[in-house]
């Protein structure tokens, strides 16, 4: 992991904030806060690396994030986002497996490391928060499962609109409508499991048909009620 600049740890009304931390007692909020080590990172930090053995996992307080895994050729297959309040490599941790999934930096991030001793002792002191955990696995486990599937029966066309779609429900739109996050078209790509130049065909096809705006890597979405036709989303 690259280091940047330190940050000083949360207090207990900092980490209550965070839902995953909902079913801890003051006294283990307070554990959690003291032996938290709070740092930014630039765009293009790299947290930890696909096969890499992780000691902790991490919270993050600010920026974005982009979870992908790396294919034989290289490529990058985008799996997730974190954001905000996500709690990542958790799995490998409870696990005590190398890392599955690279993190890397996309818009200037604060995270908060928290060492693996500590996640663990939570995990077996409150049943609450194990569940909490639990729950979350499956979760990602069911979204994995969705995507294996979208990109072995639908269309590159159905997945763009979908992920497109998926982008809006997880960082949401400005007042314009305009997705609050912005990828290089190589990053939508790496989402969709295809080629740069049919996403850069596809949104071309999409603006030609109203359905988004284009203004560089901003992308406005026009038509919503058609991108989930087109994207074959069940609402």
């Amino acid at each position: 992991m690259k280091k940047e600049e330190q940050r000083p740890a949360f207090n207990q009304d900092d980490l209550k904030e965070y839902a995953i931390f909902g079913g801890l007692s003051n006294e283990q909020v307070q554990r959690v806060a003291e032996n938290m080590l709070c740092s930014l990172h630039k765009k293009g930090a790299i947290i930890y690396n696909e096969g890499s053995r992780i000691n902790g996992s991490y919270i993050v307080h600010s920026g974005i994030l982009k979870i992908y895994k790396t294919g034989f050729d290289g490529k990058e297959q985008i799996i997730r986002f974190a954001k905000k309040g996500d709690l990542i490599a958790f799995r490998s941790i409870i696990s005590d497996e190398l890392a599955c999934t690279t993190a890397e930096v996309i818009q200037e991030a604060s995270l908060c490391y928290i060492p693996g001793d500590t996640l663990t002792g939570l995990i077996k002191a409150n049943p609450d928060f194990a569940m909490d955990l639990m729950k979350l696995t499956c979760r990602e486990l069911g979204e994995s499962n969705k995507f294996l599937t979208d990109i072995a029966q639908k269309t590159v066309r159905e997945r763009l609109a979908e992920i497109l779609l998926l982008l809006m429900d997880t960082f949401e739109l400005d007042e314009d409508n305009t997705l609050q996050i912005s990828l290089t078209r190589e990053e939508l790509a790496n989402m969709a499991g295809t080629a740069t130049e049919s996403v850069i065909r596809l949104l071309s096809e999409f603006k030609a048909d109203r359905l988004i705006e284009l203004n560089g890597r901003k992308i406005k979405l026009l038509n919503i009620p058609q991108l989930i036709k087109t994207g074959n989303v069940y609402v």
